[in-house]
């Protein structure tokens, strides 16, 4: 199947307290902007790339000369605006796959089993099982409940989905001016199904200082380490 790819990188690093973009940030030498794109490029079946940003010029000049089926595009007030210019900045494709450039340590194995997903059910989303115990909480800061993690889960990008899928989400999502945290909220208010496959505790999101440094201890151990 022919896959497009949007790589959300459109976020300022402000918890990181960084000077620059987030996804201009460097682990192990290069960028996580750098790492998600190679990623895709290598995948077989991508025919496009929309590489969603917040400062073109300077994503543009950092990433160097890029290969013909990336484009760079400008992002939005939201991450879902940012999405939704991705898509129309594709070229046509029967998948799209979405992923946060802020998960820098994603692998092909983790890609191929979402593609696979979203290929056979429209719409599949990486998942990790919740470590810890849950606690619901009142409005107080009083523990109401204990809540059963067996059918938690953590979501993690990418998220695959037919085309026509996902376009129909953000068009009526727009429609109905419906923000959500990520892609899969979206179809999932279209009541169609979506897919949970496995996702990879080394696939973490840098968000703060701290991540920065997980990040670099995983990608110096073995691979494979940290797998869910």
């Amino acid at each position: 199947m022919t896959i497009g790819v949007i790589i959300a990188a459109a976020g300022r690093g402000t918890r990181l307290g960084a000077a620059l973009p987030k996804s201009l940030l460097v682990l192990g030498g290069e960028t996580l902007l750098a790492r998600s794109l190679r990623l895709f490029l290598d995948y077989p079946g991508v025919v496009s790339i929309a590489v969603v940003v917040a400062d073109v010029a300077r994503a543009g000049a950092a990433l160097g000369p890029l290969d013909r089926r990336v484009r760079l595009v400008a992002g939005g007030a939201e991450r879902q605006d940012s999405v939704r210019a991705g898509l129309t900045a594709l070229a046509m494709s029967e998948l799209v796959l979405v992923h946060d450039a802020a998960r820098p340590l994603a692998d092909q194995a983790l890609v191929g089993r979402v593609a696979d997903a979203a290929a056979r059910h429209g719409a599949a989303v990486p998942c990790v099982p919740v470590p810890d115990t849950v606690k619901r909480v009142g409005a107080l800061g009083m523990v109401e409940e204990t809540v059963p993690r067996e059918t938690l889960l953590l979501a993690q990008t990418p998220q695959g989905f037919r085309t026509e899928i996902l376009r129909r989400a953000h068009d009526e999502a727009a429609r109905q001016s419906i923000v959500a945290t990520d892609d899969v909220a979206l179809v999932e208010r279209l009541g169609l199904p979506v897919a949970a496959v496995a996702g990879s505790r080394r696939n973490i999101k840098i968000t703060n200082p701290g991540d920065l440094r997980v990040a670099e201890a995983l990608l110096a151990g073995p691979p494979g380490e940290g797998d869910a």
